[in-house]
C-alpha cells in the first residue's frame, strides 16, 4: 500500500459492494477490503455470512483485512454506547493500516440512510485524517436498486426479519420483480426497499467487479417470523 491508499469497508452485501464498485469506477486506489466479523446482536455491521467476504475478495482481486468485533452486552447501557463500542476494533485496525502506509487517504462506506452508522464512520475517519466516499448516501432506494441490477450485480437475500417477508424470501434473487414486491411491502408494512432498517441482508454473488461468481449450497433456517440461509458450501465458479 501507499500513502494515498483507500480501503473499502466491505461485508460482501450489496451496499458495501456497490460503494466499492463506484470507487473503482472513479479510479480510487482501493488496496484493501476490510471486513468486520461482528456478534449476532450488532447494531453497526452487516452480520450474516461475513466469512464469505474472503471468497468475494479473491474474485475481486483485492486483499482482505479481517477484524473481529465483540462486546459484552452487559457492559453497554444503550444503543449509542453500543455503536461507539463496536466501532473501536475497526478504528484500531485502520489505525494500524494508517501507520503502515504513513497515512490512509480514505474509506468507502455503503450507508444509505442510517445516520447511526454513517455518523460513527464519519467521526472515525475524521480522527484518522481520512476522507469518506459514500456514494449511496441519501440516494433514492429504487434508483439504487435499479442501478445495481443495470450494472450486472447478482444479489441474493440471505437473511429476512420483517413483517411481510416470509421464508420464500430466503435465497431469493433481488431482481426487478423482487423490487416491485418490496415496494408493495413498503406501502403495507414499511419495509425499506433496500433493507436499510435490517429487514433483510444480502450477498453479492456476481458483478462486473468480480472475475468469478460465488456459488452456494445452503439450508434455510426459519423460526416463523425470521430466518437466514445456513451456508453449507461456497466456492468460486
Amino acid at each position: 500500500m501507499t500513502d494515498d491508499a483507500w480501503v473499502s469497508l466491505f461485508s460482501g452485501g450489496k451496499d458495501s459492494s456497490w460503494a466499492l464498485y463506484q470507487a473503482l469506477n472513479r479510479d480510487l486506489p482501493v488496496e484493501r477490503l476490510v471486513t468486520v466479523h461482528p456478534p449476532e446482536d450488532s447494531y453497526m455491521y452487516h452480520v450474516p455470512a461475513t466469512e464469505l467476504a474472503s471468497l468475494a475478495a479473491e474474485s475481486i482481486g483485492i486483499p482482505l483485512f479481517e477484524v473481529e468485533s465483540s462486546f459484552d452486552a452487559a457492559d453497554v447501557t444503550d444503543a449509542g454506547e453500543q455503536g461507539d463500542t463496536e466501532i473501536e476494533p475497526l478504528e484500531t485496525a485502520l489505525a494500524e493500516l494508517d501507520e503502515t502506509v504513513g497515512g490512509l487517504a480514505g474509506l468507502t462506506v455503503g450507508a444509505v440512510e442510517s445516520e447511526y452508522q454513517n455518523s460513527r464512520v464519519g467521526e472515525m475517519a475524521e480522527r484518522l485524517g481520512a476522507d469518506v466516499f459514500a456514494p449511496l448516501w441519501q440516494r433514492d432506494p429504487r434508483d439504487l436498486g435499479e442501478a445495481m441490477l443495470d450494472a450486472g450485480f447478482e444479489i441474493r437475500i440471505i437473511r429476512a426479519a420483517a413483517g411481510g417477508l416470509d421464508e420464500g424470501w430466503l435465497g431469493r434473487t433481488l431482481d426487478r420483480e423482487a423490487l416491485d414486491d418490496l415496494e408493495g411491502l413498503n406501502e403495507r408494512y414499511g419495509v425499506h426497499l433496500l433493507g436499510e432498517g435490517g429487514e433483510f441482508e444480502t450477498l453479492v454473488t456476481d458483478g462486473p467487479h468480480m472475475d468469478r461468481p460465488i456459488r452456494l449450497e445452503y439450508d434455510t433456517e426459519w423460526d416463523g417470523t425470521r430466518g437466514q440461509l445456513q451456508i453449507t458450501d461456497a466456492w468460486l465458479d
